[in-house]
């Protein structure tokens, strides 16, 4: 009898050091292993997973664990980095807390008021692409979805197709992303502002617009205006020019088809022959002359009303503008600019 207890109670200690044996950490002298989670993985298929890539040493023991301590259900999918020696509960923390691998990303911030052209300059500088890749695809619009359910317009009168629908914002892309993926990203992040604005399709439809025109609107104010609260006045002096049937005459329509921007405008430049030329043609140009922010945007949706036709930026280094309701008080108000700056 005495024999049999001794037998037993030695059973019980061996099973108890096995077990104890297999849930201590692998040995520390191997190299760290990068292994990954699959979307819908079980706690017990991660145990073998672990088992399988030497983390662990038995995956029964660390599911018995997980039963015991109540964990496993948080686990969250992507790729880790563990390595032997690592314990059952500085695992199970870090799949709780989805520290997973930081994937290598394609970051980039595009300026409000930017053109394609500019914007494919920084995504090739950002990609190590050529421009002219992202050039041809903002013409083409080719294999984007996006500009179909946005109904993007393709007038050979347009520069770029895309212009106006790139929107202004920091972008953080899989490194590997195609430069059709990083303009389909953009192009759906205009689609995700816009829906932020209550009722936007409502207050188109109301000012008797298509998409097309309100970004070619909210592109001129990007472009004229600097200080946000006036973005909504000068939307209100385009419409009502449009509205009268006169011509819009901004600086920025010429700037837009010069190969390089000027300081001030000649007036050779106001000849330029293009239907971009709002000194020549009445009404909007073609397209937007850039890529508008959402405030822009937002003014061009929902203009202040006023009796305003004209406006001249001030000299005094503010970048705001002095309105005016007749051509006679434009004329004084750009005497009036003119002093500010002295």
């Amino acid at each position: 009898m005495l024999l049999i207890l001794i037998l037993l109670i030695a059973a019980g200690a061996g099973g108890a050091w096995y077990i104890w044996n297999g849930m201590q950490p692998v040995a520390p002298a191997g190299q760290p292993v990068t292994f990954t989670i699959e979307k819908g993985t079980g706690s017990a298929g991660i145990a073998d997973l672990l088992e399988k890539n030497g983390i662990i040493r038995n995956s029964l023991f660390f599911k018995g664990y997980l039963k015991w301590t109540k964990e496993g259900s948080k686990f969250k999918a992507g790729t880790y980095v563990a390595k032997p020696g690592d314990t059952y509960d500085e695992l199970i923390a870090r799949l709780n807390a989805g520290d997973v691998v930081k994937e290598e990303t394609l970051m980039f911030t595009i300026p409000e008021g930017y053109t394609a052209e500019q914007t494919a300059g920084k995504l090739a500088t950002a990609s190590k692409l050529d421009s002219g890749v992202f050039v041809d695809l903002m013409n083409s619009g080719k294999a984007l979805k996006e500009a179909d359910v946005l109904g993007i317009p393709q007038e050979p009168e347009l520069r770029y197709r895309l212009e106006g629908y790139l929107f202004p914002e920091t972008y953080e892309l899989p490194k590997d992303s195609t430069p059709q993926e990083i303009l389909e990203a953009m192009l759906e992040q205009l689609a995700k502002k816009l829906d932020t604005i209550p009722n936007w399709h409502e207050k188109l439809k109301a000012r008797g617009l298509s998409l097309h025109e309100l970004l070619t609107v909210a592109s001129l104010v990007e472009r004229e205006v600097v200080v946000d609260t006036e973005r909504p006045l000068v939307a209100g002096v385009i419409y009502n020019r449009l509205k009268k049937g006169q011509k819009l005459e901004i600086d920025a329509t010429v700037q837009y088809l010069l190969d390089q921007p000027k300081e001030r405008l000649l007036y050779k430049d106001l000849e330029i022959e293009s239907p971009y030329n709002t000194y020549k043609h009445t009404g909007l140009p073609p397209g937007p002359i850039c890529n508008p922010g959402l405030p822009s945007i937002q003014a061009a949706l929902e203009p202040q009303a006023s009796d305003y036709y004209f406006y001249v930026t001030k000299k005094d280094g503010s970048k705001g503008h002095l309105f005016a309701k007749t051509y006679k008080e434009h004329l004084a108000n750009i005497q009036k600019s003119k002093q500010t700056s002295q």
